[in-house]
């Protein structure tokens, strides 16, 4: 293990390298999307060429062990707060969102990608939006991302999708991007999962009316483009010396986690196994997950891990770059951000 002064110069110098190398109408209350976005916009003003010059922090690199991981931000999703929280009074969330100076209506899903190196192995966890989606314009930026970072999607030898709902596949059904990934790129997808989006079921979720037939398509889109391409597992799965996927369930049937670990060191990637108001309200349940009861448990299984081993934590739907330990805190969780390493 470094000392940590070791450490710290370790990813000063690492950290150089990777840099060189709504509005209220927005949703009716049935939950009908329209072409509005919020009514703050963020900074997206670029200096220079597309990507390079965003005035928006989108890319954090950090090391676990010998393990290289990058999180990509794909933009943010405006949805309704009450999907986040559909098992509560709306007083309960408004308290929720009041205290942290948010809208009580609207909330911006952060949506996040990893790419994690592993010796000569490249591998992308999940795949951002894409383009699919007219009510997701603040999205779909992961692929722009990656090549303003230098990576190019030939490199990518695997990809991990933690489920197939279409902000973690549609990236992948963008015009133009199989042919630039390699022809035998292994892409890692739970059985179950595969075998649910044949004919899924969205009795138990509650979503905006759109969103269901997008989430069809998306899916859909995918298995047609990539059948030759997808490497089915079961339970687990490992992709590379330290990088292994399970199945969690849940969210949906084959929902998976991605652990990366190396010389004791860990992070997991939960995919959307945990909110942003799952730390501390883990109980409370989200309109996109398709067994709520299992998702519960999930979360609260996953959190009660990170908690008790000190793990690294981080999620395609909390706030960028989504990294963090966990602390128990009363009958909840407290999420504990890293510090920036600038």
């Amino acid at each position: 293990m470094m000392a940590p002064m070791e450490r710290a110069l370790a990813q000063g110098v690492r950290g150089f390298l990777l840099q060189t190398c709504g509005l209220p109408h927005l949703f009716k209350r049935t939950f009908k999307m329209s072409e509005t976005t919020r009514n703050v916009q963020p900074v997206t003003t670029n200096i220079g060429k597309e990507g390079s010059g965003e005035l928006v922090p989108s890319r954090y690199a950090l090391r676990v062990g010998d393990v290289d991981v990058v999180l990509i931000s794909d933009g943010v999703l405006p949805l309704p707060t009450s999907t986040m929280s559909t098992n509560v009074s709306e007083a309960d969330r408004n308290e929720w969102f009041d205290g942290r100076f948010l809208q009580r209506d609207m909330f911006d899903w952060a949506l996040n990608i990893a790419l994690v190196r592993s010796g000569e192995r490249v591998i992308l966890i999940d795949s951002g939006v894409g383009d699919g989606f007219k009510y997701f314009p603040r999205a779909g930026r992961a692929v722009m991302r990656l090549e303003s970072a230098g990576i190019d999607l030939a490199e990518i030898t695997d990809i991990v999708i933690t489920h197939m709902h279409m902000d973690h596949v549609g990236g992948l059904n963008v015009d133009g991007v199989k042919a630039r990934l390699r022809p035998d790129v292994r892409i890692h997808v739970a059985a179950a999962e595969v075998e649910f989006w044949k004919n899924p079921d969205f009795s138990r979720t509650v979503m905006p009316e759109a969103v269901p037939p997008a989430l069809r398509k998306a899916a859909a889109k995918f298995v047609a483009l990539y059948s030759e391409n997808i490497v089915r597992f079961d339970q687990t799965v490992e992709v590379a010396a330290g990088v292994s996927a399970r199945v969690t369930g849940g969210h949906t049937p084959g929902h998976c986690v991605v652990d990366v670990s190396s010389n004791g060191e860990k992070l997991t990637f939960v995919g959307d196994a945990i909110f942003a108001v799952g730390f501390d309200n883990p109980e409370w349940q989200n309109g996109f997950e398709h067994d709520p009861e299992t998702a519960v448990d999930v979360r609260v299984q996953l959190l009660n891990e990170a908690a008790e081993t000190g793990a690294l934590l981080a999620g395609a739907h909390i706030g960028f770059p989504s990294v963090g330990h966990i602390a128990k805190n009363g009958e909840g969780f407290r999420f504990v951000p890293v510090l920036w390493d600038y």
